[in-house]
């Protein structure tokens, strides 16, 4: 039976990458530690029911409570283009270029596509796991990967043209 102490552990050794997980579904820091912690006491509550491994488990709380929250979003907040604070004097540009154009592509996707793929070559996870924690069938998940490629693949030649046009 699972107690505090295990589920203390597994806050320990998981919740960054569960922060990182909920920021690549939401797009926004602070939305992502509000999905992380609500994620997280969604699972405390069912901790002693969590089998052996709670990882399925868990995403699956984190995909479906993000995806409930994007169905009655509102909005009310409007993201601003400068961070009040200013991190360590570092050259990103081109890093940062490639990872805002990451995000904008996989904003375009509709919200079980974008679960489908940051589970899938974000977290890492094969598609018996994601499909588990997506509550669908293996199938579902390929064919949900399967078009959000094509979209992505899509969208990335169509900016590309647009580029050489200009």
């Amino acid at each position: 039976m699972r107690d505090r102490a295990d589920f203390e552990r597994y806050v320990e050794q998981r919740s960054a990458r569960l922060l990182r997980t909920a920021y690549l579904l939401c797009r926004d820091w602070a939305a992502a530690e509000d999905l992380t912690q609500t994620t997280l006491a969604k699972a405390w509550l069912a901790w002693r029911r969590v089998g052996a491994n709670p990882d399925p488990y868990v995403y699956r709380i984190l995909t479906n409570t993000h995806a409930s929250w994007w169905r009655r979003r509102s909005r009310g907040e409007v993201a601003t283009g400068e961070l009040p604070d200013h991190p360590h004097e570092r050259d990103l540009a081109a890093d940062l270029d490639t990872r805002e154009a990451l995000r904008g592509a996989l904003a375009t996707l509709p919200v079980k596509q974008r679960a489908v793929i940051v589970l899938r070559y974000f977290e890492d996870l094969p598609d018996e796991t994601i499909a588990g924690i997506m509550g669908c069938s293996v199938t579902t998940v390929r064919s949900q990967a399967s078009r959000a490629l094509a979209k992505l693949r899509l969208d990335s030649a169509a900016r590309v043209a647009a580029e050489m046009e200009s």
